[in-house]
């Protein structure tokens, strides 16, 4: 198999071939697109470094210096030193010939001073010993009130909401008052041909059961658009996610996809809201098992670290290229046929309601990775009183 060439091989060989007048000029050239191309890169606002396979930095620009506080000299120092919170392990994988793996996750800095970084890595399409990472602090926005981040969403969602709601309510309306009037005509009926009463009432019964199972889809639907605070519990997130997956194994029989639980021993119980964590995990199982159109593997992993109480839900799906995975959590976005792009927005709203950090390892064509860390002890405290 052919060996892949990178842009310094392709560049030496083409650099080589030209005669000393031609090498001069080509070095000038190089030399003022160097000039440009570090003066656009030290003027965008988002922090940008480029990494190899092992972790070294091999580029930053000035943003990048002052969020991460990097030294002059960067010759030893790796990028998991600056971001601890980032599984660098699993990013990278274990191929060691090029990056194949995108991610999205925020992370928290204590130096210079604590932040809150929104990080977004992809594979350099020229050098795939390479990776692009670029840093956006998110610190403002943590501090912001939820209903100053989520207004302007939230406002045209409930727009859009209300009008649903009210479209389907009045169905709903008549078909529950006319199953009350079937109801009582039954009760009268005493005909030899009629069907026995104990099986029309049965029938009664189960259309009154769909009227409010489709009611409290609606009022679900507009309580995640308006969500209430949270009610804090000590609560087992093995045993809520395990309820989730009962919850939808018609779904997930009916795609054909095998679900692995595992989890590590000595698992400690987390404070949060059961109700709003479970809306969470039906989403990311959902996405999850809707990724896999022809089957699949759904792995779900929970362990912990001395901070952490951390989850994470693997499909054997398609994937998300660096388009999707850098919009996937805007309002309205949706990469699916007949999506809204709400079922995000609500996990990601239940996340920081709990002070919980998220991040997606993509590698396109081989799956997604979804992994949720909820802070214990002192830190959830801490996280949840910046909220």
């Amino acid at each position: 198999m052919a060996v892949k060439k990178n842009f310094l091989d392709r560049f030496s060989e083409r650099f080589d071939d030209l005669d000393s007048g031609s090498r001069q000029a080509y070095i000038l050239r190089l030399a003022r697109e160097k000039g440009f191309l570090e003066t656009v890169f030290n003027s965008i606002e988002e922090g940008v470094l480029v990494v190899d396979q092992n972790l070294r930095i091999r580029y930053f620009n000035r943003a990048a210096k002052s969020l991460l506080g990097l030294p002059d000299d960067i010759s030893r120092l790796r990028v998991s030193q600056l971001l601890r919170g980032v599984n660098w392990r699993q990013i990278i994988g274990e191929d060691e010939e090029e990056w194949s793996r995108l991610a999205r996750q925020e992370v928290e800095i204590m130096y210079p001073e604590r932040r809150f970084v929104q990080l977004y890595l992809v594979p350099l399409p020229e050098d795939t010993k390479l990776a692009s990472v670029i840093l956006r602090d998110v610190t403002e926005n943590r501090k912001r009130t939820r209903s100053e981040l989520e207004s302007e969403t939230v406002k045209a969602v409930s727009q859009l909401a209300a009008g649903v709601a009210h479209e389907i309510g009045n169905p709903l309306n008549s078909l529950s008052l006319n199953l009350q009037i079937l109801e009582q005509s039954v009760n009268d009926l005493d005909t030899s041909d009629a069907m026995p009463p104990e099986e029309m009432q049965e029938m009664i019964r189960i259309c009154k059961s769909e009227v409010e199972r489709l009611d409290s889809i609606i009022h679900g639907f507009l309580t995640d658009l308006r969500p209430a605070v949270p009610e804090f519990k000590i609560i087992d997130l093995r045993e809520l996610i395990v309820d989730v997956l009962k919850f939808m194994r018609s779904e997930i029989e009916a795609r054909k996809v095998e679900v692995k639980c595992s989890w590590s021993a000595n698992l400690p119980p987390v404070t949060a809201d059961a109700k709003q964590l479970k809306q969470a995990f039906y989403n990311i199982i959902r996405n999850a098992v809707q990724a896999m159109s022809n089957g699949g593997i759904l792995e779900i992993f929970g362990y912990a670290d001395p901070e952490n109480w951390i989850v994470e839900f693997s499909d054997s799906g398609s994937g998300v290229d660096s388009d999707r995975l850098r919009s996937m959590f805007n309002a309205f976005e949706t990469g699916r046929a007949g999506g809204n792009g709400i079922g995000t927005m609500v996990i990601e709203r239940v996340c920081r309601a709990h002070g919980a950090d998220f991040g997606i390892i993509s590698s396109p064509g081989r799956g997604l990775v979804f992994q949720v860390k909820f802070p214990l002890g002192k830190r959830q405290m801490r996280l949840l009183g910046d909220s």
